[in-house]
């Protein structure tokens, strides 16, 4: 007979498409490819010289040892501090958790709540990991298509319909990985409505690019639009985005005390607390200087207009301008039924997304990762000649198909 090691719950999930689609960037540039890579989730700017100064100073200081698992009480209090100052929520210390990146903080509150069974909703096109996450703990992801025509956005009809005796919990990721969508207080509000008559259903905010905002639009977290679910919802934040630290690992939350208690022990059981250095830094962001967080926000603006307009003048693409985030989320229907020019014929986003990497060396991510095709996603955190660049491609590539 057989043995395998795996354990059987690890059938039920697959790879990042994200990560994987990196690595294969990576692999091709390192031998020696020119790749124009649209696949990073993640600013290419350098983290800022005094958050890396802090984290410097505080490991001069002999701060490079444990901390509390939930995070030092210096970093929980500068957390604590920019939930009032930047979305009037109000939290006791024992009611935020940091952990190693945001993805940790999601994993770590799934896994401390949902039963076999118990159902997740989550609106697509989503970010890769939440139905993966949600399948690994036995839980059953419910995903709502949000259309192109909705702005790929959550209605109040589509909540409502999703809603069963058996939901735990509901995911809202704003501004939204993959397709930049911002809800207003007006939008939250209205969804808000549908879940104070579902006191069961538990509410779990991304808010991961919260500053990553343009078109001068106001960013509402869920919690403060509709304080009536302050007390079932767990705001979830980060400094990798708005600060360029993705590999600093720091992920943070605020939420109920029992919630936060429970994922608490777990991390207690697993990872342990975050990096303290990582933790000095992430306390240096936070409350130091914001100059970069305008700086780089404004420069992702700039590249959002550049590559929304080069798409959109490519015969066959139709690209929504997203208010957030720094991604796009372009159609790409047209191409579907179409052959390459070595005759291979184009079914998928996907083949077309290796179609791109093939045919011109352009990395993008097809939109079946995302749960919502025809379409692909491409990150404009690179520089606008890079764009300019890939677009070029895209163009000759998409042109060339028959």
């Amino acid at each position: 007979m057989k043995l395998s090691i795996e354990a059987t719950r690890m059938t039920r999930i697959k790879p990042s498409a994200s990560i994987a689609a990196k690595a294969l960037a990576n692999e091709l540039v390192a031998a020696g490819h020119d790749i124009v890579d649209f696949t990073a989730g993640e600013p290419d700017f350098d983290t800022p010289e005094h958050i890396s100064a802090a984290a410097y100073e505080a490991a001069k200081r002999g701060e490079t040892r444990y901390t509390p698992t939930s995070g030092t009480v210096a970093l929980r209090d500068a957390i604590r501090a920019k939930f009032a100052r930047d979305n009037g929520l109000n939290y006791d210390r024992n009611q935020i958790l940091v952990a190693n990146g945001a993805k940790q903080v999601i994993y770590s509150a799934l896994t401390a709540t949902v039963e076999e069974g118990d159902e997740v909703i989550v609106p697509a096109p989503y970010w890769v990991s939440y139905p993966d996450i949600v399948l690994l703990n036995g839980g059953a992801p419910v995903i709502v298509t949000c259309s192109q025509e909705a702005g790929f956005k959550l209605t109040p009809e589509a909540l409502e319909g999703a809603i069963t005796a058996k939901t735990k919990w509901l995911i809202l990721n704003s501004p939204s990985n993959p397709t930049g969508a911002v809800y207003s207080r007006e939008e939250l509000i209205g969804l808000g409505e549908v879940l104070k008559r579902h006191s069961h259903v538990w509410i779990m905010t991304d808010d991961i690019y919260e500053h990553l905002i343009y078109d001068g639009l106001e960013y509402v977290t869920l919690a403060a639009a509709v304080p009536q679910l302050y007390d079932r919802t767990l705001t979830i934040n980060g400094v990798s985005k708005a600060y360029a630290m993705t590999g600093w690992r720091i992920g943070y939350a605020g939420g109920p005390r029992p919630l936060i208690a429970a994922m608490d022990k777990l991390m207690s059981q697993s990872t342990g607390g975050a990096g303290s250095v990582s933790q000095a830094a992430a306390r240096e962001a936070l409350e130091g200087p914001q100059d970069f967080v305008e700086s780089s926000r404004q420069a992702f603006e700039g590249r959002r207009d550049l590559i929304v307009k080069l798409l959109n003048s490519i015969n066959g693409t139709r690209c929504l301008t997203p208010n957030g985030a720094f991604y796009v989320y372009p159609e790409c229907g047209a191409f579907m039924g179409k052959s390459t020019p070595h005759g291979k014929r184009i079914e998928t986003d996907k083949d077309l997304q290796l179609y791109l990497l093939e045919a011109v060396k352009v990395a993008v991510l097809d939109g079946g990762a995302y749960g919502l095709s025809p379409h692909l996603r491409l990150s404009f955190a690179t520089s606008s000649q890079r764009i300019e660049e890939g677009c070029r491609r895209i163009a000759v590539a998409l042109e060339a198909l028959r």
